[in-house]
């Protein structure tokens, strides 16, 4: 309904916990945000696993009456936003099979570029996919690899694949969490204290670790890029199954997909998101009376923005959280329907006012050009339009999910062009340059910023030059 790029995934898993399933459920309802299609859980009780997925969000599937039967001391769960894979409950996490190497599930966050290669070669060496996720992929070569021992197994199957990964998966009496050697998406780790009776601390993992504030679990590093960490019951171990690779960690994760509460790349969001806001202040001051948000994501740079530039911050816009999927439209068509009913003005805010509207991006124009049309209607002298990071003119290929470069604005018009559609009466746009400053940390951290650039730090594998019979062997 917004013209937003949609989040990725969201993974969480969950060692030695008598209710790890309900720390899982929790899990995920901090890390819905990610994606809204499906989710589910698979638990184990230290012999067997058990599964619920479902379509919808976590807190409609995951009642009392579903969670009972998952009861386990062990859990990974996911929730998902389709970037491969049809949106259908066939292609919902985690994926449950049983292998030569005994019953395993896993959850994966990201996309994997070569996907389909393999995918084509596994087909014709005769396996069956009951999917069309890229995820698939990983299980099956988890299944063929002829290591003996799973743990060497996942390793072999991850060094198969390219893209983005970070993943977790369950055996029946073990954790397991993965990143790729280049570390694209986020995978952190916590520790809960262990209970009375307990031989052992919890150990959590999660996309984001805002899940673990709700469950009571203490940040304690990310999984690094390359790096496989096993839990199990002689505790925790941690191997490197590659090379690590040049460190593209996805900048957008601090742009906009994050929780503001969160620690990503092991670092906090907040302080990303209000330094962009400032960043763009210096880069694209303005004269006005107001700093209104197109809520929610451009809240905390325009706190940023505001507390640089001098200028008042107020909430001219307020967001409606609970529209549902579908909803009844009139039959006399009202204008710009779709933004407001998720959006309204305040009008006695906003009357006469010279605003600066801050947002994290600029898509495909259209919602951006509604936005400030409803500004003016609410009887806004000028909008200023400012935007916290730089124009996305290269869909990515890593797990979120982008139109194509024809459908992005800043691929196909200049930034004049730009604001004249959207009918601002300025447009500017943080530099990339700023945004890697805004979001830089003590640690040397290099960012994925091929959404801006159009540079990607793997080669792009175009499915419909694939032949099978060019195809070489593992």
């Amino acid at each position: 309904m917004l013209d937003k790029f949609h989040d990725e995934c969201g993974v969480a898993a969950i060692y030695a916990h008598p209710e790890a399933e309900k720390l899982a459920y929790l899990g995920l309802h901090a890390l819905q945000h990610r994606g809204q299609e499906s989710a589910g859980i698979v638990t184990s009780n230290g012999l067997t696993l058990r599964a619920h997925r479902a379509m919808g969000l976590v807190a409609d599937i995951f009642t009392e009456d579903v969670l009972s039967p998952l009861h386990g001391s062990l859990a990974i769960g996911h929730t998902r936003y389709s970037t491969a894979g049809d949106s259908a409950l066939f292609n919902a996490q985690p994926i449950m099979v049983q292998s030569n190497k005994g019953m395993i599930a896993l959850a994966h966050n990201g996309n994997l570029v070569n996907a389909q290669e393999i995918r084509h070669r596994l087909e014709a060496q005769g396996s069956i996919f009951q999917t069309n996720s890229d995820t698939e992929v990983i299980v099956h070569l988890i299944a063929l690899s002829k290591e003996q021992t799973l743990p060497d197994a996942m390793a072999d199957a991850l060094r198969r694949v390219e893209g983005a990964f970070s993943l977790v998966m369950l055996s029946s009496d073990r954790v397991f969490a993965a990143r790729d050697p280049r570390g694209f998406r986020p995978l952190a780790m916590g520790r809960i204290p262990r209970l009375e009776g307990q031989r052992q601390d919890t150990i959590v993992f999660a996309s984001e670790t805002c899940a673990f504030d709700l469950i009571g679990a203490t940040y304690e590093r990310e999984v690094k890029p390359g790096e496989l960490v096993i839990v199990g019951p002689e505790g925790i171990t941690s191997r490197f199954y590659s090379p690590v690779a040049a460190q593209s960690s996805c900048i957008f994760e601090h742009v906009y997909f994050s929780r503001p509460d969160s620690m990503v790349f092991g670092r906090a969001v907040q302080a990303s998101r209000e330094g962009l806001g400032r960043q763009l202040a210096r880069e694209a001051p303005a004269d006005a009376d107001l700093v209104v948000p197109v809520p929610d994501s451009g809240v905390t740079a325009a706190v940023g923005y505001a507390a640089e530039s001098g200028i008042p911050f107020r909430f001219g816009l307020i967001r409606n959280h609970y529209v549902g999927r579908t909803f009844i439209e009139p039959r006399q068509s009202v204008r710009d329907f779709g933004v407001k009913l998720k959006l309204n003005p305040v009008r006695t805010l906003l009357e006469g006012k010279r605003v600066v509207l801050i947002d994290d991006s600029i898509v495909r124009g259209t919602t951006s050009r509604k936005i400030v049309r409803m500004i003016r209607n609410a009887g806004a002298k000028e909008v200023h339009m400012r935007v916290s990071c730089p124009p996305t003119i290269s869909p990515c290929f890593y797990g979120v999910d982008t139109p194509s470069k024809k459908e992005l604005i800043a691929a196909n018009k200049s930034v004049e062009e730009i604001r004249e559609f959207i009918g601002a009466d300025s447009l500017a746009y943080l530099s990339l340059e700023g945004m890697k400053k805004a979001c830089a940390d003590g640690e040397k951290t290099t960012y994925c910023t091929a959404c801006y650039t159009g540079s990607y730090p793997t080669k792009w594998v175009d499915v419909d030059e694939i032949l099978p019979a060019t195809i070489s062997e593992p």
